[in-house]
Parts: C-alpha cells; sequence; structure tokens
C-alpha cells in the first residue's frame, strides 16, 4: 500500500487524495517558461451542443477517425483539438451519451468557434441475444469481471493532460497543469500503472487562500486511480458489492447500443463513509462505459479524516462535496480509460473568527493520444511517485503556446481569464524584474 493512501484496516475504506494544509510563510516566485510554437499542426475549437435546446454537452468525446488522438469538451461544452499536418484525415467522431454519434470534417477554413450539434438517439433498440443478469448486483459483478475480454489488454503508452485548480469560493487561487506520459499496464495485470513528467506549469495566488495554503497529494495518480475498473477496491475493496444496493434505472444507448444504468449506495447500516452513484454498463460485452459517483458525507466526522492529512490547530475544516467522474472510449471494440474527474468542495473554519471559507479542488486528466508500448518499459526512469503534490514539480506559467503540439482541454472561462492574468504579470516581470 502507497503511504500516500488513508486507510481503515477496521473498515475497509479506502481513499486516494487526502489533502494536506499548513501554515503558509513565503509566497514562491513566478518562472518564465519559454514559450514554443510549431507550425506542423492544425489547432480547431469551438463547441458541442444539444441540436434541439443548443445547451452545451459537458465530457463529450472527440476522436480523430482512424488515429488515438482524442480530446474532451470541457464543462461549458467547449474544445480544443490539435491534429498534426501530417495526418490526412480530418474527420472527427464526436460521440455523447445517449445521443447520435456524429462524423464531421474539419475544414482548414474553418478553424475557429466550430459549432457541432448532436440529436438524442431515438432508434429503437435492437433485442440483445445474451444472457442478462435479472438483478443490477450480479450485473455489476458481472462487469468488473469483464475487464479481460472487453478492455484493451495490452501495455500502451498514453499521453494525457492534467490540470488541477484551486478555488476560494469562485475565485481561482491555485492553478496547475501537466501533459504526461502514463506507462498503463493491461487490466488483467496487478502491475500499477507509472505517469512520467513531460511539461508543467503552475501559479498560485497565496493572497486569495488568507494564511492557508492547500495541496493536493497524489496529483495525476489521483485522477488515474479513478479507473473502477482497473482499480476497483477504491470503490468495491476486495470486489465486495454487500455493502450497496443496486437497482437498475432506465437505460440509455450510444452508438445505437443499449448501455445499463444501474445506480448504487450503501446501505443504511453501514456507518461507514462509501459511495453512492450510477455506473453505466454496455449492453453487449458488460464493460463499465462510464462511472458517476460521490462520497457519502453524512457522517462528518469520519468523512474528514479520509481527506485531511495535516492541518492547522485552530482550523477545522470539513468536506461538503466530493464527486468523481470516469469515461472509457472504445476502439476496435476494445475499451480503455479515456477521462476522469475529481470534485472536492470543502468549508474551512478559522476559530475565533466569525467568517469561514469554501474552497473547491477539481483535478482532471484526458487521455489525448495513445499506442502499444513496444518497449518492454513498465516503468522508466524518473517516474512520478504516487505521493506526488504535482504542483511542486512545476514552476512558472505562460500563455498557452507553451504546450506547442500537445493536445489540452479548452480551459473554462474562469480559467482562462486567470491565465490572462499570470501573462500579463509575466510580460511584467520580464519589463520589470525587479
Amino acid at each position: 500500500m502507497e503511504k500516500f493512501l488513508v486507510y481503515s484496516k477496521k473498515s475497509s475504506v479506502f481513499f486516494l487524495i487526502p489533502l494536506v494544509f499548513f501554515l503558509l510563510f513565503s509566497i514562491e516566485s513566478i518562472a518564465q517558461i519559454t514559450d514554443t510554437t510549431d507550425s506542423s499542426f492544425t489547432e480547431y475549437n469551438g463547441s458541442v451542443i444539444d441540436i434541439s435546446t443548443k445547451k452545451a454537452l459537458v465530457f463529450a468525446d472527440l476522436n480523430v477517425k482512424g488515429t488515438n488522438i482524442s480530446t474532451i469538451t470541457n464543462s461549458e461544452g467547449e474544445f480544443l483539438l490539435k491534429i498534426p499536418n501530417d495526418i490526412k484525415s480530418k474527420i472527427v467522431i464526436v460521440s455523447y451519451l445517449g445521443y447520435e454519434s456524429l462524423e464531421y470534417l474539419l475544414s482548414d477554413n474553418n478553424k475557429d468557434k466550430i459549432k457541432i450539434s448532436l440529436a438524442l438517439s431515438v432508434t429503437e433498440l435492437e433485442e440483445i441475444k445474451i444472457n442478462v443478469p435479472k438483478d443490477a448486483k450480479s450485473l455489476v459483478r458481472a462487469a468488473l469481471r469483464t475487464k479481460g475480454a472487453s478492455y484493451y489488454n495490452e501495455p500502451t503508452l498514453m499521453t494525457a493532460f492534467y490540470r488541477e485548480t484551486i478555488k476560494k469560493r469562485r475565485k481561482n487561487a491555485s492553478l496547475s497543469e501537466a501533459v504526461v506520459e502514463i506507462y498503463k499496464q493491461p487490466y488483467t495485470s496487478s502491475r500499477r500503472d507509472a505517469i512520467k513528467l513531460i511539461k508543467a506549469r503552475k501559479n498560485t495566488n497565496y493572497s486569495r487562500l488568507d494564511t492557508i495554503a492547500l495541496k493536493l497529494q497524489g496529483g495525476p495518480f489521483s485522477t488515474l486511480y479513478s479507473d473502477v475498473v482497473k482499480y476497483p477496491s477504491y470503490v468495491f475493496p476486495e470486489g465486495n458489492l454487500d455493502n450497496y444496493d443496486f437497482k437498475f434505472e432506465e437505460s440509455t444507448q450510444i452508438d445505437n447500443r443499449r448501455v445499463y444504468v444501474i445506480s448504487f449506495k450503501q446501505k443504511p447500516n453501514v456507518d461507514i463513509p462509501l459511495y453512492y452513484g450510477k455506473l453505466y454498463i454496455d449492453g453487449r460485452t458488460f464493460a463499465l462505459t462510464s462511472a458517476i459517483y460521490n462520497v457519502n458525507l453524512t457522517n462528518k466526522e469520519k468523512a474528514t479524516a479520509m481527506f485531511v492529512r495535516r492541518k492547522p490547530r485552530n482550523v477545522d475544516t470539513y468536506p461538503i462535496e466530493v464527486g468523481y467522474r470516469v469515461n472509457y472510449r472504445v476502439k476496435d471494440g476494445k475499451w480503455y480509460y479515456g477521462y476522469s474527474n475529481i470534485l472536492l468542495t470543502f468549508k474551512v473554519n478559522w476559530k475565533k473568527k466569525w467568517f469561514n471559507s469554501v474552497y473547491t479542488l477539481q483535478s482532471e486528466m484526458a487521455i489525448t493520444d495513445w499506442e502499444p508500448n513496444t518497449t518492454g518499459i513498465n516503468k522508466p526512469k524518473n517516474t512520478l511517485k504516487p505521493s506526488v503534490i504535482s504542483a511542486d514539480e512545476a514552476s512558472g506559467f505562460s500563455d498557452p503556446e507553451f504546450w506547442g503540439e500537445f493536445n489540452i482541454i479548452e480551459p473554462e472561462k474562469s480559467i482562462e481569464s486567470a491565465i490572462r492574468k499570470i501573462s500579463k504579470r509575466v510580460k511584467r516581470k520580464k519589463v520589470n524584474p525587479n
């Protein structure tokens, strides 16, 4: 068990993202990072919306046809996609649960503010000619067992973009981003995945954090371990489903394939903080296609112990929301990890003070490209440790050209605003270094 995991042997509760609270005594300086520009790729940006309501579709998948290049829309339905110019195919496959998938031809004459509209699936689903478990719990058990046949089961090298933000109420107080390389192990292997840092940058505005600096321990591993298929023990310790009640909800579909929706929550007699949410299971292969779940925070004291690793004595803090999301993508009939998102909201009370502060910590990671790992190397030198604090691994900030040809998740408007302010500050420091 890695040292960064906080767990109780008696209750077998695991959690992978403990937070570190400590008093701040100095403000970190911003170091300049040289920008890089590259004309070997073309950049497209736009949004994905519902064709009828015009509502933004959040976390829609975009895959460049015939390649493993992909991205995902942000919480405002916007995307940014960079395609190498030596790739002739400019067709992107856009998919979203419950909607008809669409093949969209990107045009070099129209690269900005593209609007892609998806329609709700109305096709009557075909009857499935396989034995489907009649109770929800058995179907979940089947989904957890099917990783050998339904998922890509070769070692792969994945390129991923990782972003981590801390907000005090609605204002960004800390932002760190990274491009990482993941040495993904087969789903049938007990060997853990490894992560290597490629590029990173950060900024922290400690004036918005009062006298507390919040740091998220685990970094990219936090989101990677949300891969329920590879690491089921974090949600279902030792494969034990008996602590939960499972229920069939109304089915949905993707690519005219039935997707079973199963809700789950911990049983009333279980007093340890577990999870509740929904699992989306492919009707043909029983593969888990996505999962959305939260931590049960009814027991505030025990829930707090899962997250807060260290804090000042004169501070009382507890979580008020903890949510997860993981999405899988499919290629040639095999599923693989594609995206995950973690949201943690905490209330911080200073003793002998009238007002409290609310902080939101969010981390997300999207696979932007991958290939079979033919190197024979499962864990190269200089990989990150699961106890990493990603913000400590980066220094400085620059404008978006810093990423070059790497695909990133399009930043939300509030993050874009923060980036612009950071960039202006970097330029001012360059002109007036003193």
